[in-house]
């Protein structure tokens, strides 16, 4: 069964009292090239890849799916988590999800994913953004997602604090080709926009 541990370091020190402030932080934590300058909007792209493998559980955007084969991976192996995470922290310029939670680090042994996503989302939040809409693509072969993935919607926005309405999530197959279309692999593309907490839209 998967454990949950704490996130990463940072994520217990005291919250800055503004996006200034968590820009400054972030730049001493990562370096200077690291600071989140406050543009407008931000875009970025995920990618994440896993082969699949008996033995592991197939999960999906935080839902697990029946299937005979799943993740090989250090943590829950959540290909979707992984790449909004990715895409979150591109669009911010800051480290990729290896370097956050690097798989050499027991502590992230059979994690769930939706730690790391918390975290991205927590340096999003302290910069001084918000998730203006995200589009997903999840690539495999089989089983067929179209079940659940109004829950794998429902999921990246309640951790994301955004509405429903701006989290896409599509699926397709590999029409049988290579290792996505023979069912020995899962593939995930996530490209995100972010918005600047003042310029976010009331309902």
């Amino acid at each position: 069964a998967a454990r949950r541990c704490a996130p990463a370091a940072a994520s217990a020190a005291p919250a800055p009292a503004s996006a200034a402030e968590a820009s400054e932080a972030q730049a001493r934590e990562f370096g200077s090239d690291w600071e989140v300058l406050p543009l407008p909007f931000r875009v970025g792209h995920g990618f994440d890849l896993h082969r699949l493998e008996p033995g592991y559980e197939l999960v999906l955007g935080g839902v697990k799916l029946p299937h005979d084969v799943g993740c090989q991976a250090h943590s829950d192996g959540d290909v979707v988590l992984h790449c909004v995470v990715d895409a979150i922290l591109g669009a911010l310029g800051l480290p990729d999800i290896g370097q956050l939670f690097p798989d050499s680090d027991p502590r992230w042994k059979g994690q769930t994913s939706d730690v790391f996503l918390r975290e991205a989302v927590r340096r999003m939040d302290e910069v001084g953004y918000r998730v203006g809409n995200m589009d997903v693509t999840l690539i495999l072969q089989k089983p067929k997602v179209s079940p659940i993935k109004a829950q794998i919607r429902a999921n990246i926005a309640e951790q994301c604090g955004t509405p429903v309405s701006v989290i896409n999530v599509k699926a397709k197959t590999h029409e049988k080709v290579d290792s996505l279309g023979e069912n020995r692999s899962v593939a995930c593309h996530t490209v995100v926009s972010l918005l600047r907490k003042e310029d976010y839209p009331e309902k």
